[in-house]
This record gives C-alpha cells, structure tokens and sequence, in this order.
C-alpha cells in the first residue's frame, strides 16, 4: 500500500504542476455551469406555461427530470472527451521520455504502479465532479429537489467516470505516444457512449446485450434515486478490465 500512495503522489504532484490538471478541471465546471443554467431557465420556461395546466389538475414539471438529469447526461458526454486528456499521458509519455524503464526496474510491482496511478487520476476526477456540486446545493438552497436522485446520481456519474478513466490507462498502456492514446480513448469511449443506437435495429438478444454495454442506460437507475446491483456490477467490470489489460500491457512491455 506504501508504495501505491508513493506512485499515487508521484503522479498527483505531475498534475498539478502542470496546467493538464487546472485546465480540466476549470473547463469542465465551466461547462457544467453553463449548462445547468441552460436547463434551469428551459425549467422555469416550461413551469412557467405548465401553470395553467397545473391548476386544473395536471402533472406541475419535475425538477429533478428536467434539471438534475439533464446536468448529470451532459457530465458524462463531457468526460467522453475529457477523461482521455488525463489518461493520455499517465504510462504513454513515460515510456516516451525514457522514465517508465526506470520506473519498472524499481522495486515496484506491475499492479502497484498501475493502482497507484489509477488512484490519482480517480483523486483528480473526484475533485473535478465534486466542485460541481455547488449547483445542486443552490437548487436545494432556492428550490424543491429530491435529495436522493442527487446523491445516487452524482455516484453513478463517478463511477462512470473511473470506468473511463480505466479504459483510457489501459489504452496508454499500449502506446508510446500520447497524442494516439489521447485520440484512440476519446473514440474508444464515443463508440461505447453511442453503442446502444443500433439496439433498437438489431432486434432480439442483441438490442438488450447492447443496451446493457451502454454506460448512459447503467445510469438510467442511479440518475432517478435507485442504486441498482447491476450497474455497480457494470461499472466496476469496466474498471477491473481496464486494469487488468493496464497490467498485462505493462508486464509483457517489462519482459521485452
């Protein structure tokens, strides 16, 4: 554990050094603010004509649905993009600059050095989705919200967020270059993002091994208050298969 925290630290004090870490993480609040306001002033327009509707007995919008929803689906597009930026660099630019031989010739293990590494980028990520908790605080603060979509949605979201993480690792690992390991998780992460639109073509057990490959429908239950079985399950696959082909790509790279 001793020497994952070392690795851990190691690769946080490189992120925040440089800019990588600041840009991302200001650029993606900014994002998510923009957003969030977008949804919150097509609410109020929306409750604004559903008024009259409400009077008479109707269905008032829902906060949640229209808000918190919306806010959480955009998070996850936005990572599709971000994320690589963070993984791109963690093994690929090592091995380019010549470090990752000194690094494994250490008296480090293979799966200490992927952990450790894995562990700063899931702190960075952490911090990333946690400052955009201030928007649903000001929605709790000035307005109605279920408290319980917001905690379970913000959960699914990281989740979803360390499963990218561990795909754009393992896809670092194979490379030396981290433009190509940038590039090649970024279209990774989009076909696994857009793989449940040809579920409804293909038909039968198809449409639903798809659906279920599709990280937005693992999220459908944590985003409306609901931490189902199956989505942990999903998610987590996805991080123990990013690391496990992490690890298997690091250690044929130090017996070469």
């Amino acid at each position: 554990m001793r020497n994952i925290w070392a690795i851990c630290k190691r690769e946080l004090l490189s992120f925040f050094v440089s800019p990588i870490a600041y840009f991302v993480i200001t650029g993606f609040t900014l994002l998510i603010g923009f957003f969030f306001f977008n949804y919150l002033s097509y609410f109020a327009r929306v409750q604004d004509m559903s008024a009259m509707i409400a009077l008479r007995g109707g269905d008032a919008p829902n906060l949640n649905q229209f808000v918190i929803e919306g806010v959480f689906q955009t998070m996850v597009v936005i990572l599709v993009f971000l994320v690589p930026l963070l993984t791109m660099r963690t093994i690929a630019e090592e091995k380019r600059r010549g470090t990752f031989e000194l690094l494994i010739t250490s008296p480090v293990s293979v799966r200490e050095i992927v952990l450790g590494k894995f562990l700063s980028i899931a702190i960075v990520l952490f911090v990333m989705l946690a400052t955009t908790l201030l928007f649903p605080v000001l929605l709790i603060q000035y307005g109605n919200p279920e408290i319980p979509p917001i905690v379970s949605g913000f959960f699914g979201v990281l989740l979803c967020a360390l499963g990218f993480a561990s795909i754009g690792m393992a896809v670092s690992s194979f490379t030396e270059n981290q433009v190509v390991a940038g590039v090649a998780s970024m279209v990774t992460l989009l076909l696994l993002y857009v793989i449940q639109a040809p579920a409804e073509s293909v038909g039968g057990t198809a449409t639903e091994f798809f659906r279920y490959l599709s990280p937005l429908e693992q999220l459908q239950d944590p985003l409306r208050g609901v931490i189902a079985l199956k989505s942990i399950a999903y998610f987590g696959s996805m991080i123990v298969l990013g690391l496990f082909l992490s690890q298997r790509a690091l250690e044929a790279y130090r017996w070469r």
